[in-house]
């Protein structure tokens, strides 16, 4: 087992539903990336990210897509590119990403627990 953390430190974690607005290709990254804007629903609004998800995912089936993001980490410069959440998935053996998704539509913004 990993290091346990307490119910408090979990609860921290803001863990919420956001609809795929839009993806594009990130060429200035160092791996290959796309760049996303997130629907996270009228009180949160719509936060950026980028991605290295190219080998499993195409810009077209991403838009409109569900997905878990952390909102609540604080912004990170990526080249020239500002990302202000994290997209969550699972991470397969040759560090391709699953993105961890809702199997039925809900409200965006909705938070993970």
């Amino acid at each position: 087992m990993q290091n346990e953390i307490s119910w408090l430190d979990f609860e921290k974690v803001e863990m919420r539903i956001g609809t795929i607005l839009k993806v594009s290709d990130f060429p200035e990254a160092r791996k290959p990336a796309y760049q996303i804007k997130i629907d996270f629903g009228i009180a949160i609004g719509i936060k950026k990210t980028s991605a290295q998800i190219t080998t499993k995912y195409n810009k077209e089936e991403l838009i409109g897509k569900q997905i878990v993001a952390v909102i609540n980490f604080p912004k990170k410069q990526i080249g020239n590119f500002m990302s202000e959440c994290l997209l969550l998935g699972s991470l397969g053996e040759n560090k391709d990403v699953v993105l961890l998704s809702s199997d039925k539509k809900v409200e965006n913004g909705l938070r993970i627990g």
